[in-house]
């Protein structure tokens, strides 16, 4: 069975093209700047090569026919016509409270995900846009929504409520849903069947750490608690994002600054994190070069990144009750061994052990810990995309 995975932004599309009889990706690419006079589209070849095609992509529909038009390309394309396609599967940013599991999209469900358009007005209108166009031009496949906040839906009440008044949550939905769920959840499913254990019975601390960063506190295979709250900005200090911060200092920025709702949200998301703090860049692979040169802005930017992911691995640790399995991922968590080493570093009253050789691996499954650490540390590298598939799969079955 073929499922091609769509991952729609506001100016993008990411895809998939999965072969799930054998779990291969036939294909994949994307799309980027969507709108603008110099859009295109990059795909990987069969052979491995890269192509890039420099197109006028005006709207994501022209986008959704030119991805179409690349995979049944004779000379390029993975397969000969659309009619071998099974059905789609879409990334889905914020299901609010509605949806706890993936599922498949019809009228109803989609009337509900546009419900919960306030909560993620620049994500959710995207994603729609990427069903409706394969609904334009393939009317009949089977599509299927996944979305990011429902794998923390099992969060008990006084994990995710905030301690304003009720009313809020009564009448706008203000309250923690996290995000990356699919990653949390594809990781956490993933660790136990690399070492051969039942979810079941296992407590588990999954660090999604890149240019965005969450981390997720899960027994049993649920998700009981996560850092991101009512939007992405909570929590761990990201690329460009804050992450916590008091709110009394966020009222007395804006008076300072002069800033409204709309200046305070782009300072807090676009300006802050490690870029704010370093002056140097987003990227931690900039900041560690900086701060290995002595950079001393680079330096802290980088002691506060793996100070808060330490943090929170300890409050969950205190949350579960212990922890048996601690696992990184994401674009730093799986390649910067230093992060890793950072993080762990203290952690050894909480049985965490370790071992630099091992610690030596960069996107490659592997355990961490050392031999005798009571806490089995591991790096599995996410793949959101297969999870979507899978799920995909599940339902059109």
């Amino acid at each position: 069975m073929k499922i091609l995975v769509l991952n729609c932004g506001s100016s993008s599309i990411k895809y998939q093209l999965f072969e799930m009889d054998t779990k291969t990706v036939m294909a994949k690419g994307g799309i980027e700047k969507i709108g603008l006079a110099d859009s295109f589209i990059k795909f990987t070849l069969p052979n491995g090569e890269k192509k890039t095609i420099t197109e006028d992509i005006p709207e994501h529909t022209k986008g959704v026919e030119l991805i179409f038009k690349v995979l049944t390309d004779p000379e390029f394309g993975a397969i000969k016509s659309l009619d071998e396609l099974d059905a789609v599967g879409h990334r889905m940013v914020h299901g609010g409270e509605k949806f706890a599991k993936s599922v498949l999209l019809n009228d109803e469900v989609l009337e509900a995900f546009t419900a919960c358009n306030d909560l993620a007005p620049l994500h959710n209108p995207a994603n729609l846009k990427g069903v409706n166009a394969v609904k334009a031009l393939l009317p009949n496949i089977p599509q299927v929504g996944v979305f990011d906040t429902a794998f923390h839906q099992t969060m008990p009440d006084y994990a995710y409520m905030y301690a304003v008044p009720y009313e809020l949550y009564e009448k706008y939905g203000v309250r923690r849903y996290g995000f990356h769920g699919t990653s949390h959840r594809y990781v956490s499913q993933r660790v136990c069947e690399f070492l051969g254990v039942s979810p079941e019975g296992k407590k588990i601390i999954t660090c999604h750490v890149g240019n965005g960063g969450s981390i997720t506190a899960i027994k049993d295979g649920k998700c009981v608690d996560t850092s991101m709250g009512l939007t992405p900005l909570e929590g761990l200090m990201m690329g460009t994002r804050s992450g916590d911060i008091d709110g009394g200092a966020v009222s007395f920025i804006m008076d300072k600054e002069g800033l409204d709702s709309k200046g305070i949200s782009n300072l807090l998301n676009k300006k802050s994190g490690v870029a704010g703090v370093s002056g140097v860049s987003s990227d931690m692979r900039d900041l560690e070069a900086a701060a290995n040169a002595g950079n001393p802005r680079a330096i802290l930017a980088q002691n506060m990144y793996f100070y808060r992911i330490k943090k929170y691995v300890g409050s969950y640790a205190a949350v579960l009750g212990g922890v048996d399995i601690i696992v990184f991922t994401g674009g730093v968590g799986e390649n910067q061994a230093s992060c890793r080493a950072s993080v762990c570093e203290g952690l050894e009253f909480m049985g965490v052990k370790i071992d630099p050789a091992k610690n030596a691996v960069r996107g490659e499954e592997a355990i961490i810990s050392a031999d005798d650490s009571k806490v089995t540390v591991c790096v599995i590298p996410t793949d959101e995309e297969l999870m979507i598939a899978t799920d995909t799969l599940a339902l059109v079955k």
